[in-house]
């Protein structure tokens, strides 16, 4: 597997970099075929904040996508705890595709083309701008598997092309702690 290792506001030693290689590659053995994982630590500068030390971790692969995001004391603590997520994660992942695959169900491996640029929109000055823009494949996966790429991802939405209707859809996280989901008609 490829790490990536990059640092904002901190210094990443070789020794730090050595321990995170390995423990990212141990990964590999809940789900093969992870091909990439971007790591990155960053230091918060604020006197006032104990866990000073964030380690955000990115994997994907075989058309799976999962991220998790740490702070502790020391950045060697903080990869200890992304690692033991990911662990938990992948765990879950692996999991639900021997369900699947028990079942006789299609995968719920996201691979497919990219999607098509979107056009850019003309922004005035006086309202709010984009600063940031995301392009992946939005192939079909049942309801089910979108609230585990969604809950994979750490994100609290994930939008995805309903199986069951062909349409667009979204899942959400409520505040009430349940899911929500949004057809297109």
């Amino acid at each position: 597997m490829q790490v990536n290792i990059s640092s904002r506001r901190t210094v990443v030693s070789d020794r730090l970099s050595d321990l995170t290689r390995s423990k990212i590659n141990r990964l590999e053995k809940y789900v093969p075929g992870l091909e990439r994982a971007d790591v990155h630590f960053s230091e918060e500068r604020n006197p006032r904040i104990a866990e000073k030390e964030t380690c955000e971790v990115m994997l994907e692969g075989d058309g799976h996508r999962v991220r998790t995001k740490v702070t502790a004391a020391d950045p060697y603590t903080a990869i200890d705890l992304a690692t033991g997520k990911l662990e938990h994660q992948l765990h879950k992942l692996k999991t639900k595709m021997h369900r699947h695959e028990a079942n006789g169900e299609h995968s719920i491996r996201m691979d497919g083309a990219p999607a098509p640029a979107a056009p850019e929109p003309q922004v005035d000055d006086n309202t709010s701008k984009i600063v940031k823009k995301k392009q992946f494949a939005i192939d079909p996966m049942m309801p089910d598997d979108a609230v585990l790429q969604m809950e994979l991802l750490g994100h609290d939405f994930f939008l995805f092309t309903n199986a069951e209707t062909n349409k667009s859809a979204v899942v959400y996280l409520r505040d009430d702690g349940d899911i929500g989901l949004i057809d297109a008609e």
